[in-house]
Parts: structure tokens; sequence; C-alpha cells
């Protein structure tokens, strides 16, 4: 860090520092590693958005696949995280929850073997507690949003939550053999479409 108590010379004026400060200040900034790293130009950001949506619309057209694929991705991260925690938890032996880090690990890669093994069954369940999870935020964010004087975007977004969750439930277990890779194809789009934005704003097309 650039200390600004710098005690000057009895010759040297007060504009005369002002301007040797700064100039040291300016040196410092430019020669910051970060102050080299550049934006992707606009056209990089064309190519990976376009890339992201055509993956988004075949990964649409084939949810059933891509939903097995999700659901084996997911359980090997699992396995991954579960491995990260029991040996983290005997690399710090004098911690307090050491069988609680131990029993964590286990059970993740108990759940990620099970996704890796059995897929499709793995995206069934998986599905499930999806919907689950959607009715109930979607009823905390309703309680919410009566709490606070009847915010009525926090009240809509609840319904839709409540109203998706009853949707995927309702459709189970079919829903649960595509859902994973409908939500995957729909990320890819978004994705996509939010970078060529980017790149044709036009802050971007001047650099």
């Amino acid at each position: 860090m650039l200390r600004t108590d710098v005690h000057r010379e009895p010759g040297i004026s007060p504009p005369s520092f002002l301007k040797f400060r700064e100039s040291m200040m300016t040196f410092h900034a430019s020669s910051s590693p970060v102050s080299h790293i550049h934006a992707p130009a606009p056209w990089a950001r064309s190519l990976l958005g376009v890339v992201l949506i055509v993956a988004g619309i075949l990964v649409l057209g084939d949810a059933v696949t891509a939903t097995i694929i999700s659901a084996i991705f997911i359980g090997a991260m699992a396995i991954v995280a579960g491995g990260f925690e029991v040996v983290h938890a005997f690399w710090t032996k004098g911690w307090g929850g050491f069988a609680w880090q131990i029993i964590l690990g286990l059970l993740y890669i108990a759940f990620g073997l099970t996704l890796v093994t059995q897929p499709v069954a793995g995206a069934l369940a998986l599905t499930y507690v999806f919907g689950l999870l959607l009715i109930v935020s979607g009823a905390l964010r309703m309680g919410v949003g009566f709490r606070h004087g009847t915010d009525w975007i926090m009240v809509l977004s609840g319904i839709f939550g409540i109203l998706a969750g009853l949707i995927i439930l309702s459709g189970w277990p079919m829903t649960g053999l595509w859902f994973l890779g409908f939500l995957l194809g729909l990320d890819l789009v978004f994705h996509g479409v939010a970078w060529l934005l980017l790149a044709w704003q036009p802050a971007a097309r001047a650099a």
C-alpha cells in the first residue's frame, strides 16, 4: 500500500509534492496485475452466447438424456464434496464437530453413489424434493410479502413458486424423467442470451 505520510524535503513546494504523489499512485495502479486483465471481446461474447443457446436447444430436444446426465454429474460432485468433508475432518481432528463432519461426508458420498449408480431413481427423488422446496419457499415468500405491508411482488413470486411446485408434484414421477434436463436447457439458453446482450452493449462494442 502506498504511504501518504511521505516527508517532503524543504526545497519541494506543495504543488510539486502533490504532482509527485499523483504520479506515484498512477504508476502503482498501472503496475497492478488486475489492470492488465481485459474483458472478452464482443465477438468472443457473441460466440459464447450462440454456443450456449445451441447447447440449450439440444438439451431441451432430449431432456430425458440430459436429466440422466445431470443426475450423474450431481452425484459425482456429491462424492467429491463428501470425500473432501471426510479428509477435512481428519485433517482438523481437534475441531469439536469431527464426528458430525464425518457423518456429513459419508452421507454426501452415499447420496452421490446412489445418483451415479441409479441416475433415473435419483432424478425422480431430486425432482420430488425440488417440487416440495418450491412449495415451501413459495409459502414463505407469501408470508413475508403479507407481513411487510402486502408486498405484491413478493406475494406473486410466492404464488408462482407454489404453482410450479404443485405442477411438478402432480405430474410426478413422469416429471422426474425430464425436469432436470429441462432446467439445464433453460439455464443454458438464458445464459447464452445474457452473453449476447452483454456483447451488443454500446460499451462492449466500443471496447
